[in-house]
């Protein structure tokens, strides 16, 4: 409760437009345009890069050719490697980074970050070792710590071009609305709409989910299947994304929001994607091994179909299309077999309102 209260007494001190300092901890595709969102909010930005040659280049030239190459970045954008240098100052912070490193990376902002600072959670996926969401892992490595969870449609690239983009961010307790329309307020901009939600649960599924689900579209694209494929693909992809989230005491409403429905249909209906392209090149024959080497950025679907399967299993909850992709990924399942067995599935009745069962 202490670092809440001091939240409170910070929130007291700043502008109604909320923090004004930002701290992006994380400097890929991702973290980048989310520090150019936040320069175009009127917020002091400083970012964080774990690798040497990105800060040198968006230092000296002003650009992150190794993640987001050809974006013109600020001289207003401040980057370092020191991660106590860009959190020292900071009065709300942004963890960018994936989803197998937040725990450790988590820990060391913890370190360095002023007590009672809010992190912003932008990680998707399930943490490999522990099950945990990403908000859970993060309130076990800054305990007692403010926090939120951003989520929602978002090519990093159609961001850091200022294109409209609508987004939600949550917070678990009702109580602190103040943190979260503070936050969106202090992120938002004309073209970066950000929407309240009190369901980080609905909103954490379904950023971890999708990413699997993209890579069953790719895939299916990839072996020459057409529309009709991949849109059921995508609407029995959602039906288990809400399972799980109502398994994990989220609310199946969410799921169909922007940080449900929206992100499920962006990624797997677009190249951009990173998931969709690596499912894209598995249909093509090519092997998981040769489509992740050399990738500058991780393929989140990846790890998340067996973390995403591994919760599943433990909690009881079907997911066919998401065990589908685990088979084909990482036990040697050929796709044929694996679509075919989708195909083979005991039909059942579609769910019909918010309130019924939803059938696997």
């Amino acid at each position: 409760m202490g670092k809440r209260r001091e939240w409170m007494q910070r929130r007291d001190m700043q502008s109604e437009s909320g923090p004004e300092a930002v701290a992006v901890v994380g400097g890929g595709a991702w973290g980048t345009a989310l520090a150019l969102t936040a320069l175009r909010a009127g917020r002091r930005v400083t970012l964080w890069a774990r690798e040497p040659e990105v800060v040198e280049a968006i230092e000296r030239r002003r650009e992150n050719p190794v993640f987001l190459p050809g974006v013109a970045l600020p001289e207003s954008l401040i980057a370092s490697d020191d991660l106590a240098e860009v959190c020292a100052r900071a009065e709300a912070a942004l963890l960018v980074v994936p989803s197998q490193f937040l725990r450790a990376v988590a820990e060391q902002v913890e370190t360095v970050l002023p007590r009672g600072v809010p992190a912003i959670v932008c990680a998707k996926g399930i943490e490999r070792e522990t099950g945990l969401l990403m908000t859970q892992v993060v309130e076990q490595a800054m305990p007692g710590r403010p926090l939120a969870v951003l989520s929602g449609p978002t090519f990093a690239a159609e961001v850091a071009a200022d294109q409209p983009t609508a987004v939600t961010l949550a917070t678990a307790e009702k109580d602190e609305e103040t943190l979260a329309t503070q936050l969106a307020a202090a992120l938002s901009t004309p073209t970066f709409r950000i929407y309240v939600s009190h369901d980080p649960v609905g909103v954490e599924v379904g950023g971890a989910v999708k990413n699997v689900i993209a890579i069953a579209c790719g895939t299916a694209q990839g072996v020459g299947f057409g529309a009709n494929t991949r849109a059921a693909l995508i609407t029995r992809g959602l039906a288990e994304i809400k399972r799980l989230a109502e398994a994990l005491g989220g609310a199946r409403e969410t799921v169909s929001g922007l940080a449900g429905l929206g992100d499920l249909t962006l990624t797997c209906s677009s190249e951009q994607s990173r998931n969709f392209s690596f499912g894209l090149g598995l249909g093509r024959g090519q092997t998981a091994e040769a489509l992740l080497a050399g990738r500058p950025a991780v393929v989140e679907g990846v790890v998340n179909a067996v973390t995403v399967t591994d919760l599943a299993r433990k909690l009881g909850v079907e997911l066919p299309i998401c065990e589908a992709v685990r088979a084909v990924v990482h036990e040697g399942q050929p796709i044929p077999e694996a679509m075919a067995a989708l195909l083979r599935r005991p039909l059942t009745r579609e769910q019909v309102t918010l309130d019924s069962p939803i059938a696997p």
